[in-house]
C-alpha cells in the first residue's frame, strides 16, 4: 500500500493503518532499533511504541510523502531513549564508536551556546548530505542515523567493507571541511 494510502488511514483512525505500516515497514523499523539497543524485546517494544506514536501525532502531521523518514525519527529517538535508560552507568558499545567517529565533525551540545547553533548544524548538515553522491549519502546516513555496521553497509552495497571504512573516512572530513566553511566553529 502506497504512504498516502496509510496515511490516510492513520487520518481517518482506522487500526488497519497499523497493520499496513508494519506490513510495510515493521522489520525496518524492528532492525534499526535492534541496531541502537542491541536487545531483541526492546527493539518490539520500541517498534510498538512507534505505531503508538505515529497513531497519536497523524493528526496533525500528514507524512504522506515522508512516512518512513517519520517513523524513522521516532524510533530512532525511542530507541535511543531506552538505550539510556538501560546503560545509565555503562555506555553501548556500538554508540560510543559512532559517537567517537563523528565526534570531531560535529560541536557537543553540551553548552548552551551550542544549543543555540542546533539549527544551524541541522541546516549545514543536511546542506552537506545533499552534496554527496547517492551512494556516499547512503553509506553515512546507514552508519551514522541507522546505526548499520561496517559489514552490514559493506553487504548492502556490493563493495568491499575497506571501501566503506575509507568512504566514511573521507566523508567525515568534507563534513569537517563544510561546517567550518558554514561557520560553524568547533
Amino acid at each position: 500500500m502506497e504512504d498516502s494510502k496509510i496515511v490516510d488511514l492513520f487520518l481517518q483512525r482506522d487500526e488497519v493503518a497499523i497493520a499496513e505500516t508494519d506490513k510495510k515497514y515493521g522489520s525496518r523499523l524492528y532492525t534499526a532499533s535492534l541496531n541502537i539497543t542491541e536487545d531483541r524485546c526492546d527493539a518490539e517494544e520500541c517498534k510498538n511504541s512507534t505505531y503508538f506514536e505515529a497513531w497519536n501525532t497523524i493528526p496533525p502531521n500528514e507524512p504522506r510523502q515522508y512516512l518512513f523518514p517519520y517513523l524513522m525519527r521516532i524510533i530512532r529517538n525511542l530507541s535511543l531513549n531506552v538505550c539510556r535508560k538501560n546503560n545509565r552507568q555503562k555506555r553501548s558499545v556500538t554508540y560510543v564508536m559512532l559517537s567517537e567517529e563523528l565526534e570531531n565533525c560535529i560541536p557537543s551540545p553540551d553548552d548552551t551556546e551550542c544549543k543555540l547553533d542546533d539549527m544551524a548544524i541541522r541546516d549545514a548538515i543536511n546542506g552537506f548530505l545533499s552534496s554527496l553522491s547517492d551512494g556516499n549519502r547512503m553509506i553515512f546516513m546507514r552508519r551514522y542515523f541507522y546505526g548499520d555496521s561496517v559489514a552490514d553497509i559493506s553487504k548492502g552495497a556490493g563493495i568491499s567493507e575497506n571501501s566503506v571504512k575509507v568512504t566514511l573516512h573521507r566523508c567525515r572530513q568534507k563534513l569537517l571541511s563544510y561546517l567550518k566553511e558554514e561557520g560553524i566553529e568547533l
